[in-house]
């Protein structure tokens, strides 16, 4: 059989080898799109850093021209990303409320109870989970950041500190601990050894169980030009196609999805044993010959992609150059890995923004990596009163106009930079 389109087995799928996919073990040969050389974007600085010297890697995105998984290659190892984490999901009022949301959902629609168990894996701060504590369901959190974790036990959530796999997940269901539910909300991504991650949800699962994941849709990070959602912690970006080759793997089948705004747009996927009795919905074959129809098992469309991101940067630099030269004073809002991929990939820093501002304590006080600019308290918009405002959790930019929509008061506009620059004045939003 061709070398080229042979299957191969998971235990041959050794991840550690540079070049090679990670789902499929073909080598890979054809680029996504080249961000250069760039900090882990999670790793802001104290003050008695800035002048140390900070590790870069490249920011070089590939893709499988067998199983067309878009992917970066593993420069840094998990441990050192996510053994204390800056991100807290319970600083997005919005984030909460679609957690709270989906666990009423799947509370109706499996009938869980007392008598049922779900884990979350990549629990963060126990966002999700607490919203199953008031119907009395079990559950348990695994979360490799151990800071993070602090916060969810302080919720009385149970949670275990660990990165998740097929050794966690035999240890637990030799402890009688099988889950009726499994939740991995935008966590694959983070995943480098993929087919061990899935290979220990589908020895975790109950045997009627039911899997969801979560994820952003590489449909719109194409269309959309969301590149500013790629960096190091990041190593893999899925297509419903992609998705479905890698659960055939391990025994299971996708029997749903739905299309979530969450993110700048990602796919909700429901997973279950393949013996298991969940009827397929009519939406994952209709997806799946939808990605098929926008070419997203062709080359073609995956290596064209760089010229948009290109001209996406030049689009915003001359924006801001010409707000600079016009005496205009910018800053930003938030504090998020994807803003920093913006920011370095761009080169902006200090010249262009005077600080950025976060919701998130734990950054007060800090740098961004790479660019260095200051990260301050949201008040600070108040008592500076700029000109612009650079939105660099652009997906949540509804939630942040609204929050924000008093520095219209002064004249203040905000900047979405993706997919195009956008210009909105908070006096047209009504409140």
């Amino acid at each position: 059989m061709d070398a080229k389109t042979s299957e191969i087995s998971v235990a041959e799928v050794d991840v550690s080898r540079r070049g090679y996919c990670r789902l499929c073990g073909a080598r890979l040969e054809k680029n996504f799109v080249d961000l250069g050389m760039s900090p882990l974007c999670e790793s802001f600085l104290r003050g008695d850093q800035v002048d140390q010297m900070e590790a870069y890697f490249p920011l070089r995105v590939l893709v499988c021209d067998r199983c067309f998984l878009v992917q970066l290659q593993e420069y840094v190892k998990p441990a050192e990303i996510f053994t204390e984490y800056a991100y807290f999901s319970s600083y997005s009022s919005s984030w909460i409320e679609h957690a709270r949301q989906y666990c009423g959902s799947v509370v109706d629609r499996f009938g869980l109870g007392p008598q049922s168990r779900v884990v979350e894996v990549a629990s963060n701060d126990g966002y999700l989970l607490q919203h199953f504590l008031p119907f009395g369901v079990p559950v348990l959190g695994i979360e490799p950041a151990a800071n993070v974790a602090e916060a969810a036990r302080r919720k009385n959530i149970p949670t275990l500190v660990e990165f998740f796999g097929l050794a966690l997940a035999r240890q637990l269901v030799k402890e009688g601990q099988p889950a009726d539910l499994i939740i991995g909300n935008n966590v694959l991504a983070q995943v480098p050894e993929l087919n061990d991650f899935v290979a220990g949800m589908a020895c975790l699962l109950a045997t009627n169980g039911v899997i969801t994941l979560e994820f952003p849709h590489l449909e719109r990070l194409i269309e959309e030009n969301q590149f500013d959602t790629i960096y190091h912690e990041h190593f893999s970006y899925f297509s419903l196609v992609t998705i479905d080759r890698l659960v055939r793997r391990h025994g299971l089948k996708v029997f749903d999805v739905e299309k979530l705004v969450t993110h700048g747009g990602s796919l909700r996927v429901y997973l279950c044993q393949q013996s298991a009795d969940h009827a397929t919905s009519p939406r994952v074959n209709a997806l799946l010959e939808h990605e098929r129809e926008i070419g997203l098992e062709e080359i073609g469309t995956y290596t064209s992609f760089a010229a948009k991101v290109h001209r996406t940067k030049r689009q915003l630099l001359s924006f801001l150059i010409e707000c600079k030269e016009q005496g205009a004073t910018i800053c930003g809002y938030g504090a998020p890995g994807k803003g920093n991929t913006l920011l370095n990939y761009c080169g902006i820093g200090t010249d262009f923004l005077d600080f950025t501002v976060d919701r998130n304590p734990y950054k007060h006080g800090r740098y961004t990596p790479g660019m260095h600019i200051p990260i301050y308290p949201v008040a600070a918009i108040d008592e500076v009163r700029p000109d612009y405002l650079l939105i660099l959790p652009w997906n949540l930019k509804s939630e942040i106009a609204q929050q924000m929509r008093h520095v219209g008061s002064w004249g203040c506009k905000m900047i979405v930079p993706i997919p195009n620059v956008e210009v909105i004045d908070p006096r047209d939003i009504a409140p």
